[in-house]
């Protein structure tokens, strides 16, 4: 729908927009339970737990713990909230669909939460809201948190969202067949077969046309450096991140910074953007 908006709008006049995956993310599932160092949940207890099925981790865990379950979401629409939701709703479609607000992912869309459960604005406001206090559980980036660490991090399926197995759950994604489309350029896996259930890209979006030929210059100097090899991948994994695979980069390089495809899609390209571009 917001594509076809902006062609709609400003696709004459601006010229093309580009979408290529970045790197590779995880949503990680911090928890903060007494007595619980190694804790384990299968995608249909993530469906309890986020739906409110269960309000108990006793009853989550078939144990005679009453400690209530206490969820913190992202009160902000978020990429976070729609990797999970996209996941939850492959496994228990009524009661979740994809979105990227947590309140209208849960089914009934808007429905008032638990009065325990916490809405904060960031990943790093998770992690410290869900520390704060026990028998909290939440969702978040891998940024910032020690992800291979089961202690702080539920396994999901028996898997940490650690960078090998989030690059196996996004191991089967296939190249676009048709590069003039840019939703190929986003592929998502909403329950991979192997590796780690919540693993996504996260995406860049950009314009293919500028008026501004130094604008161009230095977009495309990024893009060159950061779709080269190793490229980028030092500072993405220094935030938890994992790289984007060698043929990915190479697709993107061949399609929108080299034009050795011959496709016509890389930045500025004179028979596309002749006259046409953003401003700035």
């Amino acid at each position: 729908a917001e594509l076809s908006t902006y062609n709609s709008y400003f696709g004459v006049l601006f010229g093309p927009l580009i979408q290529v995956p970045s790197v590779a993310t995880s949503v990680a599932i911090p928890y903060k339970k007494a007595g619980q160092t190694a804790l384990n949940l299968t995608s249909a207890q993530l469906c309890d737990v986020f739906a409110g099925n269960k309000t108990t981790w006793g009853a989550l865990l078939g144990s005679a713990d009453n400690t209530p379950i206490r969820v913190v979401y992202r009160n902000i629409s978020s990429g976070t909230t729609e990797i999970l939701a996209r996941h939850l709703n492959s496994v228990c479609p009524s009661q979740f669909i994809t979105s990227t607000n947590f309140t209208n992912a849960r089914l009934p869309s808007g429905s008032a939460l638990p009065s325990n459960w916490v809405g904060v604005a960031s990943n790093f406001d998770v992690v410290t809201a869900v520390n704060a206090v026990d028998g909290s559980i939440g969702y978040s980036g891998p940024d910032g948190l020690t992800v291979a660490n089961n202690a702080v991090v539920a396994r999901v399926n028996g898997v940490l969202p650690t960078l090998a197995n989030v690059a196996l759950a996004l191991s089967s994604v296939a190249l676009p067949n048709t590069p003039y489309n840019p939703a190929q350029w986003a592929p998502v896996v909403p329950n991979p077969a192997a590796g780690y259930k919540l693993a996504a890209y996260t995406n860049l979006i950009f314009g293919q046309c500028y008026k501004d030929a130094g604008v161009a210059s230095d977009v495309r100097a990024f893009l060159t450096k950061h779709y080269s090899v190793p490229g980028n991948v030092a500072a993405g994994v220094a935030h938890g991140f994992g790289p984007l695979p060698t043929n990915w980069k190479n697709a993107v390089t061949a399609n929108f910074l080299t034009n050795s495809t011959g496709n016509n899609l890389d930045i500025n390209n004179p028979y596309v953007c002749n006259g046409i571009g953003r401003p700035l």
